[in-house]
């Protein structure tokens, strides 16, 4: 199995939506509450054996990316119950 090409897709943050990733190879946004999802989400869209995903987050995505690591979500792992 080789890899063909890289597939950049450019990621913002927003609240009313959640992460919304573009590429021009994309024929429309794609919107996940999750970057997982959203990494699944285009991977469907995409032959996943030809091509690597890379997420490139813009400022408005690492903070919230940041914010969720920081503050934890119960029934992940790593997050503190109160």
């Amino acid at each position: 199995m080789t890899v063909t090409d890289k597939l950049h897709i450019a990621v913002t943050f927003c609240p009313e939506r959640g992460y919304v990733g573009s590429s021009p190879d994309l024929r429309a946004p794609v919107v996940a509450l999750s970057l997982g999802g959203l990494r699944r989400k285009v991977e469907t869209l995409i032959s996943p054996d030809d091509v690597i995903v890379l997420l490139n987050l813009n400022r408005a995505a690492r903070l919230e990316r940041d914010r969720r690591r920081l503050t934890g979500r119960p029934g992940f792992a790593g997050a503190t119950s109160a």
